[in-house]
C-alpha cells in the first residue's frame, strides 16, 4: 500500500519481502532487480525456481519458508522493535542512495532520530585514553549541533562516541540481531541506546555475528552518514574498511592525525595521505558537511511500489550458448557489467537477465560498484 507518497507494506507483503531477501543467493541488489522485474516479492518468489534452473542450478533453490519469516516478525515485535522496508518513513533516507541498501531493517528505540543528518565516528577497539577523550568531545559537540552520531557499539572509540552522544542523539548499527549484545561488556550501553537512542540491525533476531557480518554492518554505518570520522585505527582494521566504503559511496572521510610512533595512528595517518580531510574539532566536520546536507537525497533506483500493479516480467531469456558466453568472459577478478555487455555483444537487457539467473544459481557473485565475478 501507499501512504502520502511513501511505500507502506501490509503484513503479507512484509513477510514476502523478508522471505525473498532471506532466500538462497538473493542479496540487496538482486532483490531490487527482482522486485523491479516482477512487481512484487510474492511474484518474484514464484519465479525464483525457474530463474535459478535456467542459470544452471541443478537442484531446487532454497526459498525461505513463510513460517520462519512469520516467526522472525513475531520475535521483532516481542522485542518492541519494528521491521522497516526501504522507502518507508523510518528508513534512513541517505542509506537509500547506496547500491547495496538492505530492503529491510530492524529498528528499536527512538526512530524519529533517523530523520537527523548522520555522521559516523569509528576507531580502534584498543583506543588510547586521549583518543577516547577526543572521540567523546567530538560526539558530544556533533550531537549538540544537530547530528545523529552513528557507530558500531564496538569497544574503544565506538563506545566513547555512543556514551557521549547518548543524551542527545546516537544510533548503534549492529552486526548481529537486535537481541544479541556484542561485546558483552556493552550490555548496559546496548540497553540504554535501545531506550534513548536507536538500534539498527540488518540481521534477524537471534543472529550471532560472525566475521563476515562486520564488513556488511560497516557499509550501513558509512551508507547512512554524510561523513565518516576515524579517530584512531591501525593500518589493517575494520575502521579503515568503513572509511573505504564511505569513499566508494561518495561520502566525506575525516581522520584525526596521530603520532607516527603509535600503531593506532597508522591507519588515520594513511587516510590523510590518501586525501581524507584532517580534523581537529567538531567545527571542521560541521563546516565540511554543510554543503552536502543542504542537497536533496538522490535515490539511485527506486523499488517498484507493490500497490502500483504488477510489472511486466522481462521476456529476455538467454540460450545456453549465451549463458556460456557470459561465463567465459568472467573470472575470479571483478569486471564491470558495462564491460561485460560490450565484450559479449549481447543486448543490455539480456546480459542483465542472464547475470540475475547465474547469480541465483550461485555461479556469479555481485561485487561493489556494479562489478561481478565468478563465485
Amino acid at each position: 500500500m501507499n501512504c502520502m507518497g511513501r511505500l507502506l507494506l501490509d503484513g503479507a507483503q512484509r513477510r514476502d519481502w523478508l522471505r525473498l531477501i532471506s532466500s538462497e543467493n538473493v542479496g540487496p541488489i538482486t532483490f531490487r532487480q527482482l522486485i523491479n522485474r516482477f512487481g512484487s516479492a510474492a511474484d518474484a518468489l514464484s519465479a525464483l525456481p525457474d530463474l535459478a534452473r535456467r542459470g544452471g542450478l541443478s537442484r531446487p533453490i532454497r526459498l525461505y519458508p513463510a513460517a520462519d519469516a512469520e516467526r522472525d516478525m513475531e520475535r521483532i515485535a516481542a522485542l518492541g522493535a519494528k521491521l522497516v522496508a526501504y522507502g518507508e518513513e523510518d528508513y534512513p533516507a541517505l542509506l537509500r542512495e547506496i547500491d547495496s541498501a538492505p530492503p529491510l531493517l530492524c529498528l528499536k528505540g527512538q526512530t524519529s532520530l533517523l530523520a537527523l543528518p548522520c555522521v559516523a565516528i569509528v576507531g580502534a577497539r584498543n583506543a588510547s585514553a586521549l583518543g577516547r577523550k577526543f572521540a567523546r568531545q567530538l560526539a558530544a559537540e556533533l550531537a549538540q549541533a544537530g547530528f545523529l552520531v552513528v557507530s558500531g557499539l564496538a569497544r574503544g572509540i565506538d563506545t566513547a562516541a555512543h556514551e557521549a552522544s547518548l543524551s542527545v542523539a546516537t544510533a548503534a548499527v549492529l552486526a548481529g540481531g537486535l537481541d544479541i549484545v556484542y561485546p558483552p561488556e556493552n550490555a548496559d550501553l546496548h540497553g540504554s541506546i535501545a531506550e534513548r537512542g536507536v538500534l539498527i540491525a540488518e540481521c534477524m533476531p537471534r543472529t550471532v555475528p560472525t566475521a563476515d557480518h562486520f564488513p556488511r554492518r560497516n557499509r550501513l554505518i558509512s551508507g547512512m552518514s554524510y561523513g565518516t570520522l576515524v579517530v584512531e585505527a591501525a593500518v589493517r582494521s575494520g575502521s579503515l574498511i568503513t572509511a573505504r566504503l564511505a569513499a566508494e559511496q561518495g561520502r566525506e572521510v575525516f581522520a584525526v592525525p596521530g603520532s607516527p610512533l603509535d600503531p593506532r595512528a597508522g591507519g588515520t595517518n594513511k587516510l590523510l595521505r590518501e586525501g581524507a580531510t584532517l580534523i581537529t574539532s567538531a567545527t571542521d566536520v560541521i563546516e565540511a558537511l554543510a554543503p552536502a546536507i543542504g542537497r536533496p537525497v538522490r535515490v539511485k533506483e527506486e523499488l517498484m511500489r507493490e500497490d502500483e500493479g504488477s510489472a511486466s516480467p522481462s521476456e529476455e531469456i538467454g540460450s545456453g550458448e549465451e549463458h556460456q558466453r557470459i561465463l567465459q568472459l568472467l573470472g575470479p577478478a571483478p569486471v564491470e557489467v558495462d564491460d561485460l555487455i560490450r565484450e559479449s555483444g549481447l543486448k543490455t537487457s539480456l546480459v542483465v537477465a542472464i547475470l540475475l539467473e547465474l547469480e541465483l544459481a550461485g555461479l556469479v557473485v555481485r561485487q561493489r560498484r556494479n562489478h561481478v565475478s565468478l563465485a
